[in-house]
């Protein structure tokens, strides 16, 4: 039988700078709470500094916090200041934080939530920190997708807030399809310099607060259903620290639960679905992430044009 990994499995993480977004509850917390206890210096970087201290005052370890609000590029620019004033280093980068079926609302840069939360937000964040994690051996950038990416699995590059018309599913699989997208590009334009690598994972179905605003119809047959159908959040974080720590994990890869449908269990290696691959749409997607969010990464194209040094341009 094949040894389940556990964050017994970690290495240690003493030396290393881990910044987790969303980290004051559930996954992120999670996540951040098992970096710290193996020895990372770790940045909960969350919408409410408050809950975020609170959160950091549970943890064992070299825990701060930091205000970040993905729904505003002025947030994440400040953020990404502010962390680039006080550290001179970045190993990892957990782009964790994220909604789920929301409402139909917008961003506070007009971006439909879910699009502008999960995945601009994050492509953001990501550009204007990546040159403190190029230098860093070792260094990744690991995005949380879900098994929800395979909803009506597409860009939709025709109305990609969807203004014409909105379904929460089909809007939340549009941003889990985009962070995959974003990672398998970024590996691609990473894969030229030999350091950084980025990969993704997924936490199958965990019993969290994202789930808050699935529609009525269905909640209450999931909470009927839960204690069979979920795992508990230190569970489904195990695919992210996976990702992030395992020696073996290597760039571009998908971590989720092991079990049968990849909804509870151990984490491995998993695959995405098909539309998720196509290299064209990855790039399309990449230039009309960098157009919205006024952000380009200071790395090669996926055509392997030089890398480039300094900080992520920004207009």
């Amino acid at each position: 039988m094949r040894e389940q990994w556990t964050t017994e499995s970690m290495p240690d993480q003493r030396g290393r700078v881990a910044l987790v977004t969303g980290a004051n509850a559930g996954l992120g917390y999670e996540t951040a709470k098992a970096l710290a206890e193996r020895g990372a210096c770790v940045v909960l970087a969350v919408r409410d500094v408050e809950k975020g201290e609170r959160a950091a005052a549970r943890m064992a370890g070299d825990v701060t916090v930091q205000a970040l609000d993905l729904t505003s590029l002025d947030s994440v620019r400040t953020a990404a200041a502010a962390l680039r004033s006080r550290l001179d280093r970045l190993d990892l980068l957990i782009n964790n934080a994220g909604v789920m079926y929301t409402p139909k609302q917008t961003t506070r840069d007009g971006f439909e939530m879910q699009f502008g939360t999960n995945h601009l937000g994050h492509f953001a964040l990501t550009g204007l920190l990546l040159d403190l994690m190029v230098p860093m051996p070792g260094s990744r950038v690991v995005t949380v997708s879900s098994t929800g990416h395979r909803i009506r699995a597409a860009i939709h590059f025709d109305d990609l807030q969807w203004e014409r018309s909105y379904g929460r599913a089909a809007a939340y699989g549009q941003s889990k399809l985009a962070n995959l997208m974003f990672t398998y590009e970024l590996q691609r334009r990473l894969a030229a310099h030999g350091t950084t690598v980025a990969l993704a994972a997924h936490p199958g179905m965990s019993n969290t607060e994202l789930a808050r605003n699935t529609p009525a119809a269905l909640r209450l047959p999931l909470t009927w259903l839960a204690p069979l159908i979920t795992q508990t959040p230190a569970m489904g974080a195990l695919p992210t620290l996976r990702a992030a720590t395992d020696p073996a994990a290597l760039g571009g890869q998908y971590y989720g639960p092991g079990g049968r449908n990849e909804v509870k269990g151990h984490p491995r290696l998993v695959t995405s679905s098909p539309e998720s691959y196509e290299l064209a749409v990855q790039q399309r997607l990449w230039a009309a992430s960098e157009e919205l969010t006024g952000v380009k990464f200071p790395i090669a194209d996926s055509e392997g044009s030089p890398l480039t040094s300094g900080s992520a341009a920004t207009t």
